[in-house]
């Protein structure tokens, strides 16, 4: 009997740490940090140049965006694990079963928890930012019931709310420059891509689940073609803020991107099988992050600059 406590003990301390692994990877946690520095960068060098690194850092109202766009974001995750289930069971088992870990109800707490959060943190901004995330909820809950399963929309609205946390820096900061939507359209296009190609390697389960996605009503050829138009679409953005727009050193990313998405081509007509679409979409993943730190080599002097002043 004296044994069997450190034994319990022990194998509450795994179930425990099983529970958080299946919590974390239910909310994507690495895809809520990036955005989440994502957010802090853009706001610091495109949204807001003109104000001191120091004023940024001390606005409570812009760290309440980007926690409430952490918890709406989380809350999306489950709410789409919870509607796809069945088809993640057939396209990633193993990740699957992981976050099976964690019973369905409280999934639906947490669920209700964050979304709670998000809409009384956006509330405290302002009204409007309180309607934003509101809205956002319910278009991710929407996206994740109805219309990820319908042919085009799906692809066109998991984009967009991908892009739409930065939308609501936009508006706060009331930053109309051009620049400002032509970077938005070069994330769209690439979020696009991702996409597709996440519709490529999870064919087996959309076909036996009944997704209308595009290589599943279209055809795995039709859906190819469709990536290298999305690729040269892409090369419009990018060639606009390297010639119409002040981007220092970023331009150099943006001339190892337009490599890193011919280089792709290729690779996406020779595949046939999810790992080979996998490596895609991982090299699309690297462009996605990589392109978060790049804000950084906008205007590299003037940020070591500002930087300074914080020490100072």
């Amino acid at each position: 009997m004296k044994q069997a406590y450190p034994q319990n003990k022990r194998a509450g301390v795994k179930t425990l740490l099983i529970k958080s692994l299946s919590l974390f990877s239910s909310v994507r946690l690495y895809n809520i940090t990036i955005v989440a520095i994502a957010q802090f960068l853009a706001a610091i060098f495109i949204m807001a140049p003109g104000l001191s690194v120091s004023s940024i850092l001390s606005d409570y109202k812009l760290w309440l965006i980007i926690l409430a766009s952490s918890a709406a974001i989380a809350g999306g995750y489950i709410i789409n694990n919870f509607y796809d289930r069945e088809k993640d069971l057939i396209n990633r088992p193993q990740k699957t079963l992981l976050e099976n870990q964690v019973r369905r109800s409280t999934l639906w707490s947490v669920y209700f928890i964050v979304n709670g959060v998000a809409f009384i943190l956006g509330s405290i901004v302002s009204w409007r930012a309180g309607l934003f995330f509101a809205a956002y909820i319910f278009a991710m809950w929407f996206y994740s019931h109805k219309l990820k399963r319908i042919l085009f929309l799906g692809n066109l609205m998991a984009a967009l709310l991908a892009v739409l946390p930065f939308f609501v820096l936009f508006m706060y900061y009331k930053n109309f420059y051009p620049v400002i939507f032509v970077h938005g359209g070069f994330l769209f296009l690439i979020l696009g891509m991702r996409e597709l190609v996440k519709d490529l390697e999870n064919l087996r389960g959309d076909l036996a689940q009944n997704y209308r996605t595009i290589p599943v009503v279209l055809g795995e050829k039709l859906s190819k073609q469709f990536y290298t138009l999305l690729t040269f679409l892409t090369i419009v953005p990018i060639a606009g803020l390297i010639i119409y727009f002040e981007i220092g050193y970023m331009q150099y990313y943006f001339a190892l991107i337009v490599g890193a998405l011919l280089v792709c081509l290729p690779l996406i007509w020779s595949s046939r099988r999810k790992r080979e679409y996998l490596l895609i979409h991982f090299i699309l993943k690297i462009i996605i992050g990589a392109g978060v730190f790049s804000i950084l080599l906008i205007d590299l002097p003037e940020i070591i600059s500002r930087l300074q002043t914080i020490f100072n």
